[in-house]
């Protein structure tokens, strides 16, 4: 399942008419408002602070649906070969158990367990090399998911001019709804996602 988590959260500042993106974890986000709160307290008010929910509005978006299908069926695909290349090795070792009860001499017993030995070394690294693979495709889709939001978030924040635009994803301890406004409606209405959208989840694992 592609992880939304993995992912930085999306924020953004307004400088000298130029918008910053930039990616701030709790702790710098904390000083960030402190700092601002400090040096600003009587032009605050008259400034326009939001905040958006990154992993609310991936889930709704028709890239990330695609892209849970898409990594579904690589999935499915590798997990076919794995499958297949795994009873092989099931049926090469019937026949050497096989083999050994029969009193097959020593020498060719012992090359038929090379054998073996080295299709289970194959199907270990193949194991390895599906998770690596899945992985790889799993966050090129998500960076450009991430891509796509964050340019609806700059251009929300370019319109309406707010001075900074938070997300949420991560965990923010308070949120003042006096001074900062939830764009989640307007960034999701910019990548066209209806209101009633519902959440893509993930199929059943592949068997």
């Amino acid at each position: 399942m592609i992880n939304i988590c993995e992912f930085n959260k999306l924020t953004f500042c307004r400088s000298n008419k130029k918008v910053k993106l930039f990616n701030l974890n709790i702790k710098e986000m904390k000083k960030f408002l402190i700092l601002i709160l400090m040096l600003a307290p009587m032009s605050l008010l008259a400034q326009k602070f939001g905040y958006v929910n990154s992993a609310e509005i991936i889930q709704v978006m028709p890239e990330y649906a695609k892209a849970l299908k898409d990594v579904q069926a690589l999935e499915k695909m590798y997990t076919d070969e794995f499958n297949s290349m795994r009873t092989e090795l099931e049926k090469k070792g019937t026949e050497f158990e096989k083999m050994q009860q029969d009193s097959v001499p020593e020498n060719i017993l012992k090359r038929r367990y090379e054998e073996l030995m080295q299709m289970q070394q194959r199907l270990q690294e193949y194991a390895q090399e599906i998770q690596m693979n899945l992985q790889t495709a799993e966050q090129e889709k998500m960076v450009e998911i991430q891509k796509k939001l964050q340019g609806a978030l700059e251009a929300v924040g370019k319109e309406g001019s707010y001075v900074c635009v938070f997300d949420v994803a991560g965990g923010i301890p308070f949120i003042n709804t006096t001074i900062c406004e939830d764009v989640n409606t307007k960034v999701r209405a910019k990548l066209g996602i209806p209101a009633n959208a519902v959440p893509a989840t993930p199929a059943a694992p592949a068997k």
